[in-house]
This record gives structure tokens, C-alpha cells and sequence, in this order.
């Protein structure tokens, strides 16, 4: 284990971890946010895909695996080959929680199933992220976020009202499963205080897909009526969308009647909180579009800015439409440490995503930028598990690390 002190919650625990691409890397990151000594195991070589994944790329580094793999020490193992397996089984041994997401039945098929776990590592939490679960029909297909969007139904609710069904701008399934997987982790964790053992949980992309759906699927299951798209609008509430103004557009969420009325006295049109088209948020829903026409008509008298200033002073919520990079560079964004600099060993000094997350009694920290590949195998398997220079030299020829 390592020696450093995080004073993070998760401070004296180890986590391995087993994964690639998305769900998985940002679970294991958020646990090293914490606190917690994070290895990445990786196949020697190439390491994880997203290494590869790019441009662009920093120090030889793509910057998607950058954003999501600080807080972590590499290792590689040939994890499929003998004597790769024996030194998994040491690091297992050795850890308090285990995240994978290979094919179902892969670690089964190295000798490390639920029985070994139970018998050799019975305090261990293992977290398998798999595409669709373990039972179902579709149990043991691979999991692809794109495909996952089209098929739990979210890319059919997103897009314009009379455009095609459109994705999320980021691989949202996968980021919302990763974080399932970490409250799991850290609820079994919470479990093993009371209970002494570990536990099996298991997180899949699908089942993360249909869990998003939240209100949206609540109104289906409650109306039998299916969704449809609304654009940038809201299913239920009016006026909830974006507005041309007269440089722009202005994203409007009026939550409530009261807010509404004073939206339209702001807008220079206070007969529309007495129009009973209009007055009640039900009333709004029906008439969507009339409303929303007056409005964008109403808004195209000012620009964003002095839109924001006056709404936002009665109490309406609105905000611009910013871009990544405006919304980076943003001066709450600066003020709340959600950009962060590190110095990576090629790339320099590292700007990274922040930490979306305060504890005040244990607070989370970067501690590690990412890490190169293999940057920690010695240290850990010598250092950690004790193999002599000789014996890595010989797993090295053997192309085992």
C-alpha cells in the first residue's frame, strides 16, 4: 500500500482497477478523489484504448484518457497468461474493492469468480459495469454509450420536436453508470463496516439508460401515453426552453405561476399571467406553442445580457448559452476550482477538470496526475508485492508486464 497520507474518506484503502474506456476509469478516479491508493492494471502495450483515442493528444497523451484517470498508478499485466494471473491474484488479494468491466464471465474464465473471491479475497467489494447484465436476453452483449442511448430511449426524446432522435453531446450513459458504480462501491463499503465481508454489485449500462429516464418514464408509466421531443423544451413545465434575443439566445426555466408572472411583467407583458391560456403551469403545457411564440417575439427587443440582469433580478431563472470553452473560462468556474493545473511527467503543466465535490472533514484532492503506462509497475510489484528485479526482468521478456 502506499505510504502518502490523503486525509480523504477513503484514505487507507486500495482500489484495483480493472477497466477501460469511460464507466469504469471515472468510477475508479472519483474513489481516488477520495482518497483511496487507485492501480490501474493495464494490457501491456497499449495500455487503456482511450490512450489512443485522439487527437488531440498532450506529451503523447490523448487527452481523454487524461480526463479521466488522475489519482491512479499504472501498472501492466498480461492479465490473460498464467503468470499473470498469479500476480492478480496477488493484487486482489491485497485490495478492498476490484472495478472491471470485461465480457461477462472473463474473470470467471481466469479462475477469479464470485467462489475464489469468497474463499481468498472474502472482504473484497467487486464491482462488475457490464453492457446489459448478467441475465436477460441480452445478457453478455458488449455495451456501446451511443448504443445504449438509442436503445433505453433517451436519444427519442432529445432533438427538435420535428427532427431526428439525436444524442447527448457526451458519452452520458457511461459517465451516469460510472457514477452508480461508485455510490455502489461506496454503499457495499458502508455495508462491509457493519458486516465484516465483501459483496458482488453490479452496474450495467442499460439499466443506467432506463434509470435516466426519471420523470419521463414516470409519465409514461403513469399515462400510457409515449414521449416525444420538445427540443430544448421541458414535457411539463412552460416556458422552459432557449429564446432568440437581439444578439443571441437565452435559456429561460420558469419553475412555478409566481415566477411566471413576474417573467411577464419583465418581458413588458403582464396580461399573459391573467390570459387563461396562460396563467397556470397546466394551461401553459396545453398552449406550448402560442406562449412560446410571444415570448420569442417579446425577447427579440433586448439583448441576452440585459435579459439575464433583469430576470435573474426578479428572481427568474436564465443563463446564456455558453461554449465549452466560455464555460471553462468562466469566472464561477474559476472561483469554484473546477479547473485545475497539474504537472504530468510529458505533457507539463496539465489543465484538468476539477472536482465536483466538497468534504469539509475529508476532503478530496489531486493528488496524482494521470499516470504513463506501466509508470508504477516496478513500484508496486517489487516495491509492493516484493518480485525481485530478476523476476521482473524475466516477466518482461515474457511480455507478461
Amino acid at each position: 500500500m502506499a505510504s502518502e497520507k490523503t486525509g480523504g474518506a477513503l484514505e487507507g484503502l486500495r482500489v484495483l482497477d480493472l477497466t477501460r474506456i469511460l464507466a469504469g476509469p471515472l468510477c475508479a478516479q472519483i474513489l481516488g478523489d477520495m482518497g483511496a491508493d487507485v492501480i490501474k492494471v493495464e494490457p501491456p502495450g497499449a495500455g487503456d484504448d482511450t490512450r489512443s483515442w485522439g487527437p488531440p493528444f498532450t506529451g503523447g497523451e490523448s487527452a481523454y484518457f487524461l480526463g479521466v484517470n488522475r489519482n491512479k498508478r499504472s501498472v501492466t499485466l498480461n492479465m490473460a497468461a498464467e503468470p499473470g494471473q498469479e500476480i492478480l491474484a496477488q493484487l486482489i488479494k491485497r485490495s478492498d474493492v476490484l472495478v472491471e468491466n470485461f465480457k461477462l464471465g472473463t474473470l470467471e474464465k481466469w479462475g477469479f469468480g464470485n467462489d475464489w473471491l469468497e474463499q481468498n479475497a472474502p472482504q473484497l467489494i467487486r464491482c462488475s459495469i457490464t453492457g446489459y447484465g448478467s441475465r436477460g436476453p441480452d445478457a453478455g452483449l458488449p455495451g456501446y454509450d451511443f448504443i445504449l442511448q438509442a436503445e433505453s430511449g433517451l436519444m427519442s426524446i432529445c432533438g427538435e420536436a420535428q427532427g431526428t432522435p439525436t444524442k447527448y453531446g457526451v458519452a452520458i450513459v457511461d459517465v451516469v453508470t460510472g457514477l452508480y458504480a461508485c455510490n455502489s462501491i461506496l454503499g457495499a463499503l458502508a455495508a462491509r463496516t457493519r458486516t465484516g465481508r465483501g459483496q458482488h454489485v453490479e452496474v450495467c449500462l442499460y439499466d443506467s439508460g432506463i434509470a435516466m429516464l426519471i420523470n419521463v418514464a414516470s409519465n409514461y408509466l403513469v399515462s400510457g401515453k409515449d414521449a416525444r421531443r420538445f427540443g430544448n423544451g421541458h414535457p411539463t413545465i412552460v416556458p422552459y426552453t432557449t429564446y432568440p434575443t437581439a444578439d443571441g439566445t437565452i435559456a429561460v426555466a420558469v419553475g412555478n405561476d409566481g415566477q411566471f408572472a413576474r417573467f411577464a411583467e419583465t418581458a413588458g407583458h403582464p396580461e399573459w399571467a391573467r390570459d387563461p391560456r396562460f396563467a397556470k403551469n397546466p394551461d401553459r403545457v396545453i398552449n406550448r406553442e402560442a406562449i412560446d411564440s410571444a415570448i420569442a417575439d417579446a425577447l427579440k427587443a433586448d439583448r441576452t445580457e440585459a435579459w439575464i440582469a433583469k430576470l435573474r433580478a426578479v428572481g427568474v431563472p436564465c443563463g446564456p448559452i455558453n461554449t465549452v470553452a466560455e464555460a471553462l473560462n468562466d469566472p464561477h468556474t474559476l472561483a469554484r476550482d473546477m479547473v485545475r493545473t497539474v504537472t504530468h511527467a510529458t505533457a507539463g503543466e496539465l489543465r484538468l477538470v476539477g472536482i465536483p465535490f466538497e468534504m469539509g472533514g475529508t476532503p478530496a484532492t489531486i493528488r496524482r496526475p494521470p499516470p504513463l503506462l506501466s509508470e508504477h509497475t516496478d513500484e508496486v510489484l517489487g516495491g509492493e508485492l516484493g518480485l525481485s528485479k530478476q523476476r521482473l526482468e524475466a516477466l518482461r521478456a515474457g511480455k507478461i508486464i
